[in-house]
């Protein structure tokens, strides 16, 4: 007799290694049970069904990169209001990054965010150890942590102990552990000579003092000391075509992350439109880099999409730059302005699919995510690739309460978000609790 399924998720145009589909999806347990055709026909049934009629599933969204500031800065985010803003958007897992306060630096500090997140944070998630140059030695048992996402190191755009610039500390971190470490590949020499290029009161000189140059020499420093370490990196938020080309060529041993507002702002536009607002490391640059960032990106070189979304509050945003703080929220606009590409014919619906869910899986070794496929976690975004709306303020749901997209028209939009079977979200609708979990890797799971 056919076991009764959980969940099935019918009528829908599912997305699975194979293409598209016009298939049913069953869930049992929170892992995908059965891929099909008239599913819970006869004896077996279901728990729940959801129509899907007109609607796309797809392999579960992931956010790679983001910061959530808990602990110590909650005033910009937490981890509930952030992981709130994930889901509301389509995202089923996130990355969230070692700058909080204190730094996620230690086991300690590391438990203690798993902890804060159990159950409170509304979608799965891992986090990034901060290394530095006295971590460095103990980062080979730290990235070993399950719910860790590995190593972060910040070359530049960082204060205090979580800024590791020169090649020595540099060489040390790579030199313990054996995970992808992420990199924010800034060179914090040149950007502290070039501090006079910064013009009070004008945002826009930021891509001027945070020039391609700065970006592309740590990124040529950092793929050196990680060949002589025989270490693999990912280095995030890819602003300038050079460095992509030159990614491309040491995809051996670097992959590469972009961002959605670096591939739909163009610097031209965005600072005097939105001011400080735009304001981001590595900023925002000239549609020419955008344009180029496309051209690499339909070449295959991004392995990911990341929103890197870094909120801060209205009243530190309007400070005057170069006092106001680099960053911007993206979690909860990530799917549906790359859903707007894809409507606009700059993004195929399958190279989506690889920036946000096998893309992760394949470049972080994750378990049980990032595709439909019998056994894998029931993680789906479901979206209406045909609904036009408009980004609104009343939508939004990070803590800082603004976005440089608010306004926006969008075609496109994840209507629900399920995690191991737990329908989280339908449309922008919550579910009455929490139920985010440790994102598993192969490298703690099995080693």
């Amino acid at each position: 007799m056919p076991q009764t399924l959980d969940l099935i998720l019918k009528n829908g145009t599912v997305h699975t290694p194979g293409g598209a589909e016009r298939v049913d999806v069953g869930v049992r347990g929170g892992r995908i049970a059965a891929i099909g055709t008239a599913l819970g026909a006869g004896s077996g049934g279901a728990g729940e069904v959801i129509d899907c009629t007109g609607l796309d599933i797809l392999p579960g969204c992931i956010d790679s990169q983001v910061h959530f500031r808990e602990p110590g800065l909650e005033h910009k985010e937490d981890l509930e209001s952030g992981s709130r803003a994930a889901v509301l958007g389509g995202i089923t897992a996130v990355f969230e990054m070692p700058n909080t306060n204190p730094n996620t630096d230690t086991a300690e500090r590391v438990h203690d965010k798993l902890a804060r997140a159990h159950h409170r944070m509304w979608c799965d998630h891992a986090f990034y150890v901060g290394a530095t140059a006295d971590n460095a030695e103990q980062l080979k048992e730290l990235e070993r942590i399950p719910g860790t996402s590995g190593v972060k190191i910040f070359m530049g755009a960082s204060t205090g102990s979580l800024l590791v610039d020169d090649d020595d500390a540099l060489s040390r971190v790579l030199g313990s552990g054996t995970r992808r470490v992420a990199i924010h590949a800034e060179d914090e020499a040149r950007m502290n000579a070039r501090k006079d290029f910064r013009v009070e009161g004008d945002p826009s000189s930021h891509p001027i003092w945070r020039d391609d140059e700065s970006a592309m020499i740590a990124t040529k420093r950092i793929i050196a000391l990680a060949r002589k370490a025989r270490r693999r990196i990912h280095i995030l938020h890819v602003t300038t075509p050079a460095e992509l080309e030159y990614i491309g060529q040491n995809k051996d041993i670097a992959t590469c992350e972009v961002t959605p507002q670096h591939l739909t702002l163009a610097g031209e536009d965005a600072y005097p439109r939105l001011g400080t607002y735009a304001q981001m490391n590595p900023p925002i640059r000239s549609a020419a880099h955008r344009d180029g960032l496309w051209s690499w990106l339909n070449k295959g070189v991004p392995d990911v999409l990341g929103s890197d979304h870094a909120p801060h509050t209205i009243e530190e945003k309007a400070k005057a730059y170069p006092a106001s703080p680099s960053g911007m929220p993206g979690v909860q606009t990530l799917v549906p302005l790359l859903l707007n590409h894809v409507a606009e014919g700059r993004l195929s619906l399958r190279r989506f699919i690889e920036l946000t869910s096998s893309g992760p899986q394949r470049v972080f070794g994750l378990v049980g995510k990032g595709r439909i496929a019998i056994g894998y976690d029931a993680d789906f975004t479901v979206v209406d690739l045909k609904k036009r709306w408009t980004v609104g303020k009343d939508w939004l749901a990070s803590r800082c309460d603004w976005s440089p997209f608010d306004g926006m028209d969008l075609t496109g939009k994840a209507v629900g978000t399920i995690i191991r079977g737990n329908r989280v979200m339908w449309e922008d609708a919550l579910a009455n609790a929490a139920i985010g979990e440790p994102v598993r890797f192969e490298a703690t799971e099995f080693n």
